[in-house]
């Protein structure tokens, strides 16, 4: 081989000193990108089965960077990513390195190189979420949410319990308001000047007396058998033990009873014009016994 012909394979060349430059960037003048980071993990007695545990790169990919086997990785992202991460790994400055290598894949050991838009970075597995987790929460973020819309109208029931009501009042309130007619209706109809008749659903004692304690009417009475209170009598009163075996009625319209049985009544006005202002009063009522203002004589 004549001394102007160059080595058929550049990486056994030599200086002129006569050094091996074996591995050596032509450009810089510095070992490879590879050759440095195989030594710098080499030193730190680090196997490559552990680099690769560590950066988190498969095996073939860091024995390509180590022989500058750019080619082999995916893209030129993708080495310049790989090849950060394995810097830290072995403990490089990465900056250093990146510059290095951008300069060897241009000076042609990938055969083009491409300007990358970013550089790429393992993401650690452990950071990125699995399928099953994403889907566990996107079903308890749409419990979550229906969960606050039934919440929500749970307690504009409780807040406006009128709102569940509604309808049953809508359909209760004509029933209701046909029942106060009702109600109210007798009192209308009633003739304060029509005919009392005291009538006995039982065996009971009774006496009417008048405002001036006037015996009109005193016996024991037995089912079936009536009274009319006289229309004329001043202010006409009962007296009994059992006011509720008697039936009243006041121009053929039957009376609210005088009392429920609990108590003798005494005092007790039983004029039409007494009914009368009952049934105006309180015409779905029970009518009220007058506490007595004296001692009947019987």
């Amino acid at each position: 081989m004549d001394d102007n012909d160059e080595p058929a394979n550049p990486e056994l060349a030599t200086d002129a000193m006569g050094n091996d430059t074996l591995g050596v960037d032509s450009v810089s003048g510095q070992s490879l990108v590879g050759e440095q980071l195989k030594a710098a993990r080499e030193n730190l007695g680090m196997t490559l089965e552990e680099a690769a545990k560590e950066t988190r790169i498969p095996m073939r990919h860091l024995q390509s960077i180590e022989k500058s086997e750019y080619s082999k990785l995916p893209g030129t992202t993708y080495a310049i990513g790989f090849t950060r991460s394995y810097a830290k790994a072995v403990e490089i400055d990465p900056a250093v390195l990146i510059s290095q290598l951008r300069e060897e894949m241009v000076d042609g050991h990938q055969g083009s190189y491409q300007s990358p838009s970013q550089d790429y970075t393992p993401a650690d597995a452990a950071s990125v979420p699995s399928k099953t987790l994403a889907w566990t929460a996107a079903i308890i973020g749409i419990l979550i949410v229906a969960g606050y819309f039934i919440w929500r109208s749970t307690a504009m029931v409780a807040a406006d319990p009128g709102i569940v009501d509604q309808a049953e009042t809508e359909i209760s309130a004509p029933a209701a308001t046909d029942a106060a007619q009702d109600a109210a209706s007798p009192a209308a109809a009633i003739d304060s000047n029509g005919q009392v008749v005291i009538t006995a659903v039982d065996t009971v004692w009774v006496k009417i007396y008048d405002a001036s304690d006037k015996r009109l009417f005193e016996a024991e009475m037995k089912a079936g058998e009536s009274y009319n209170v006289p229309q004329d009598a001043a202010k006409p009163m009962i007296v009994t033990g059992r006011p509720d075996k008697l039936k009243i009625t006041l121009a053929g319209k039957e009376m609210l009873p005088l009392g429920d049985g609990s108590r003798t009544i005494a005092d007790v006005g039983v004029s039409a014009a007494d009914f009368a202002a009952r049934a105006i009063a309180a015409p779905a009522a029970a009518v009220s016994t007058p506490a007595p203002t004296k001692s009947p004589q019987r």
